[in-house]
């Protein structure tokens, strides 16, 4: 296990969020204006550990201000998203997911059970990408990265 460790970095919800960046800041730096409702969805995606949907975001700001409504999420997160603060995932299921946007880069794996989206960062990976691309002639300059898997210890085979 020593060799993954050396090559894979799974990054722990709680140095993800230290990573984050305040969206509130980022929102005055774009000269946006910061009503209280979009100041409670700032507030609640910049500490989400995980990569919420639109209804998720909504339940969750809902507790924090029940007068915000379903499309006031919906329109602070597509704000949010044109102006590079948050980005926008498709994980194969029907629905976008959010995360804060950092400056260091990280790919994802989605457990197809449960739905978990789990953050990392290899060298190894990172390397061959660029590789590859500069096989075919060109410098990588942005990539995205998303492995769907399934448990290997699934509980259906132990039987």
């Amino acid at each position: 296990m020593r060799a993954q460790e050396e090559i894979l970095e799974v990054t722990a919800p709680e140095k993800a969020i230290s990573e984050r960046r305040n969206i509130e800041a980022l929102c005055a730096a774009k000269g946006m204006r910061m009503t209280e409702q979009r100041r409670v969805i700032a507030r609640v995606l910049a500490s989400s550990e995980d990569h919420p949907d639109v209804e998720e975001l909504y339940r969750r700001c809902a507790k924090v201000d029940d007068r915000i409504s379903i499309s006031t999420v919906y329109r602070t997160v597509r704000l949010f998203e044109d102006s590079g603060i948050i980005e926008r995932h498709d994980f194969r299921e029907g629905r976008a997911r959010y995360e804060t946007a950092t400056e260091a880069h990280h790919d994802h794996l989605i457990n197809l059970r449960s739905g978990e989206v789990i953050e990392f960062r290899s060298e190894e990976i990172e390397r061959l990408q660029a590789e590859v691309a500069r096989k075919l002639g060109y410098k990588l300059v942005d990539h995205r990265l998303e492995l769907y898997a399934v448990p290997l210890t699934d509980e259906k085979n132990k039987s």
